[in-house]
């Protein structure tokens, strides 16, 4: 073996750049969504060890829906990305181009076994420009692909090394192809098939034998008329060292997916379920068609399921003949590398071993896979596809009358097939523009027509979306997640009965339950979402809240473990005020996924709703040790423990609602309730800053322009109080307590009596029977000199509210007042006395204005779209309703108002009485 130099290697990176380079700017497209942006195991907060208990997409391999594809390293070279650049897809895309540079070089070096120099560079140039390879290099999911071969051609290296001097056996190159075999399939599952190159490598390379003299030796053997050679002795002990070591990863695999298959329907790969012949015939044509992609891949497509590829039905099809000159060339080839000393056949047979033997797992012949053709599992295949065809150009080219044709042929293959790979890669840019390129192909599958309308939804165009989506049902009438994306579709246009219809269509070709069946091994998961969606739409309508429940539980019948039909059924509950109820579905929801921050969140959300506070920040609690920077848990559990008015969780309150700010910067709730903290703690300044913080994120907060200017207000500064609340009367003209904290400023600090008149006057216009407002108009007719007129509003006003001493006594002292002769001499109050006559109402009424706590409502809801939304909700939210509870503190204070009151009260009677 030649080793590689320096020009060779600069060349094929070279080459790899030139044809992938475009590829760095595409985005995340089709199955990267679910590996890459929906992959909670590339989040640092989530532990490693979860990476080797969870499949490629991050569901438990213990789940049903598990598609039981077991690659944690794979995972861990994307969790290593998002350290460095969380979601930007610029790393992912360039890594993947490093990984097949190393692919190309290292596939060099194997080359070098079989070919000479120049035909070596020649097949790992040809394998470095495929287009084939387009969807394992700029799809970021093929990194599965990269990273497995690296470590199967690292394995296979490895073991030409074990035959040492006199054929003896070097064990350490055994023990680290073992090694590198077993991470190959920790990349992903075909890596353990070097394992049966290494045992072909071994018999017909390193030892040299051929078929018929291992049949003669064989024969001679069970006649007894000969013994095994020693150097076949020391084969066989490697071969059984090899076989030994791959039986166990086989073992150990099998436990990991829990000896599961993965659920496949008929629409992943129809002829998985089709009857005999059916099956046979259609799977042994995909081989063809899979070699056909490797010699002329000028119509690529990223998704060949469903109707791509018509189902061969009978003997009689004409695609039967593709199939037999397949395996016939094959068969021939396979003949001439086994039967036949000499390098050629050498180098054929090892060829062919690359193609077929790591294709197996993705055959369909041994077992069903979820999908009829991928172009992404030709990657290593087609490197024994590329040194045949190396190997073919070195024969002709050897020709003197071919050379220059053969030399030109070569240089056109390799310039149209990395023009192709560059312009392939474009195509990747984002989801509607790999759909479309599809479409292009195959106009069949309906899929595709699917697909297309998401990306195209994904953008809010709801409309063209449709068309994408009414085309799929015409193409596939049964496929029931095109009818869900048509009822989605109408839903988001609010066209609520066809959306309903469509819904039911795709309901009606479900498996009808029959008790005591179960379903779940053939139904796929996202189907059971019909049941979701429907009930969705339907519990919009108050008097159908039964009928959406009797939808849950039916999927819940249908798949025990169906985790988001009880999360969509707990806050279906809680609609319909069965908190105990809803509590049972989220523990149940907890049983199947007890490291869902979400679900601990929603918990703690109906312990309120049961008033449980201490149990609901207990879950809040639990939610953020699974996820430090869970939002919502992180703000209503700071609000909880401002509301329970314990001064010990004031600090740990205020150090979540930072957190919050910091994950939330343009939230205003957070800052105005940082505000409301730093109020209760009496640091105005604080407070001041957090306020002006949340009115500068959101002009019209209504509870932030009020307590900011009563805290102006608190603290002797009233007159910078007016500007802030004539914002907040600009913006809400009605919100009385607002226009009593005016009045009290224009009547106390403006002596502006007439200014104060109004504002009173405007609350009664929308409220005559606020008993504030109308004591505090009877003030201003008292100012003004027209007891009178005093006097009749205080009557109304005890009218009012009958069980109110101090307006009694009020009434007591004008009529006092009236009855003295000399009433209109005697001067009246000082405005500055006038709120001492209105009792403890005004200072009551400016308390601080806190954000009302709605019905709570859990954060998790079931989307229409195939993949499970969040419609996070807050606790608080910005309306100017008072808590319905004070804290023991706020009443002391109030205490502390009506007791000053009443010692202005008793001053201004003695004025009147002439002490």
């Amino acid at each position: 073996m030649a080793d590689i130099n320096l020009k060779e290697v600069t060349l094929i990176i070279g080459v790899v750049a030139a044809c992938y380079w475009n590829s760095l700017f595409c985005g995340f497209v089709f199955d990267d969504v679910s590996a890459i942006l929906d992959n909670k195991d590339l989040h640092p907060s989530t532990p490693l060890k979860t990476l080797f208990q969870n499949d490629f997409w991050g569901t438990p391999m213990s789940e049903e829906r598990s598609h039981k594809s077991y690659r944690p390293l794979t995972v861990l070279t994307f969790r290593l990305n998002y350290l460095f650049s969380e979601l930007k897809p610029m790393s992912y895309h360039l890594l993947n181009m490093i990984f097949h540079a190393v692919v190309s070089v290292i596939f060099l070096k194997v080359c070098k076994l079989f070919l000479d120099n120049r035909s070596s560079v020649i097949a790992s140039l040809l394998f470095a420009v495929h287009p084939i390879h387009t969807e394992a290099v700029t799809g970021v999911v093929g990194r599965a692909e990269l990273l497995s071969s690296i470590f199967f051609l690292a394995a296979f290296l490895s073991y030409t090394k074990s035959k040492g001097p006199d054929n003896s056996i070097v064990w350490t190159p055994i023990a680290l192809t073992v090694f590198l075999v077993a991470v190959a399939t920790l990349c992903k599952e075909q890596g353990i098939t070097v394992v049966g190159i290494c045992c072909v490598y071994e018999v017909f390379i390193a030892q040299g034998y051929t078929l018929p003299l291992l049949c003669t030796t064989a024969g001679q053997f069970l006649r007894g008329k000969g013994s095994i050679p020693f150097t076949m002795l020391q084969t066989l002990i490697k071969l059984i060292v090899l076989m030994f070591s791959t039986l166990l990863l086989v073992v150990i695999r099998v436990q990991v997916i829990q000896s599961q298959l993965p659920v496949f329907t008929r629409f992943d790969n129809p002829a998985a379920v089709s009857p005999t012949p059916t099956r046979q015939l259609t799977f042994n044509y995909l081989l063809p068609v899979n070699a056909w992609l490797l010699l002329n891949p000028s119509e690529l497509c990223c998704d060949w399921t469903m109707g791509t590829i018509p189902l061969i039905e009978s003997f009689l099809d004409i695609r039967n003949l593709a199939t037999f000159i397949f395996f016939c060339f094959l068969g021939a080839l396979g003949v001439f590398g086994l039967r036949y000393p000499g390098n050629s056949s050498k180098t054929v047979l090892m060829a062919l071993c690359l193609m077929a033997l790591p294709f197996i797992p993705a055959s369909n012949l041994f077992f069903p896979v979820g999908f009829v053709v991928a172009e992404r599992v030709l990657y290593v295949p087609s490197m024994g596809f590329c040194i045949l065809v190396a190997h073919g150009w070195q024969k002709i080219s050897n020709k003197s009358v071919l050379k220059k044709l053969s030399w030109v042929c070569l240089s056109m293959v390799i310039l149209t097939h990395a023009l192709k790979t560059l312009h392939r890669n474009w195509d990747w840019e984002s989801e509607y523009t790999l759909f479309m390129s599809a479409l292009k192909v195959n106009k069949n599958n309906a899929k595709l027509w699917n697909n297309v309308g998401h990306a195209l939804e994904n953008e809010k165009n709801f409309e063209r979306a449709l068309k994408y989506f009414l085309q799929a049902t015409h193409v596939q009438p049964d496929d029931i997640g095109a009818h869900m994306n048509v009822g989605r579709t109408y839903k988001n246009l609010n066209r609520t009965k066809a959306a309903e219809e469509s819904y039911m269509t795709a309901k009606s070709l479900m498996p009808q339950i029959i008790p005591g069946k179960k379903y779940a091994a053939r139904i796929a998961p996202n189907h059971l979402n019909v049941y979701i969606n429907l009930a969705n739409l339907i519990r919009a309508n108050e008097s159908r809240l039964e009928e959406a429940d009797q939808l849950y539980r039916q999927a819940i019948s249908m798949r025990p473990d169906f985790k988001q039909a009880y999360i969509s059924r707990g806050e279906l509950l809680l609609k319909m005020n069965k908190p105990v109820k809803a509590k049972e579905a989220y523990l149940k929801a907890l049983e199947l996924d007890k490291n869902n921050a979400d679900l601990w969140y929603n918990l703690a959300i109906v312990h309120i709703e049961l008033k449980e506070p201490n149990e609901a920040l207990k879950n809040f609690n639990h939610a953020l040790e699974l996820n430090p920077k869970h939002k919502l848990a992180l703000f209503n559990s700071a609000i909880l423990m401002q509301e329970s008015g314990e001064v010990k969780l004031r600090p740990e309150a205020r150090k979540r609602l930072l957190s919050y700010v910091n994950e939330e910067p343009l939230d205003a709730n957070g800052y105005f309730n940082l505000g409301m903290l730093a109020m209760d703690d009496k640091k105005d300044t604080e407070a001041e800053m957090w306020m002006k913080k949340a009115i500068k994120l959101q002009a019209d907060f209504r509870s932030a322009l009020f307590n900011l200017a009563l805290l102006y207000s608190q603290t002797a500064k009233e007159l910078m109080a007016l500007p802030i609340l004539e914002e907040l009367l600009r913006y809400y003209p009605d919100h009385i307590k607002g226009l009593i904290l005016k009045g009290d400023i224009l009547m106390n600090q403006k002596k502006d009596i007439l200014g104060a008149k109004k504002c009173f006057e405007k609350i009664l216009e929308m409220d005559p029977s606020n008993v504030q407002g109308k004591h505090n108009l009877c003030v201003v007719y008292f100012e003004e000199k027209d007891l009178l007129k005093a006097e009749r509003c205080l009557v109304e006003t005890l009218a009012l509210a009958p069980h109110e001493e101090y307006i009694q006594r009020h009434l007591n002292i004008v009529r006092d007042k009236i009855s003295s002769s000399s009433f209109v001499e005697q001067p009246v109050f000082p405005a500055g006395k006038t709120s001492g006559i209105e009792g403890d109402k005004i200072p009551t009424e400016n308390e601080k204005e806190i954000k009302s706590k709605p019905r709570p409502i859990q954060i998790i809801k079931t989307s229409d779209n195939k993949s499970q939304s969040k419609s996070n909700k807050q606790l608080g939210k910005n309306t100017d309703k008072e808590t319905p509870h004070k804290t023991t503190k706020e009443i002391k204070e109030i205490e502390k108002k009506r007791v000053a009151a009443l010692k202005r009260l008793e001053e201004i009677e003695r004025i009147l009485n002439g002490e």
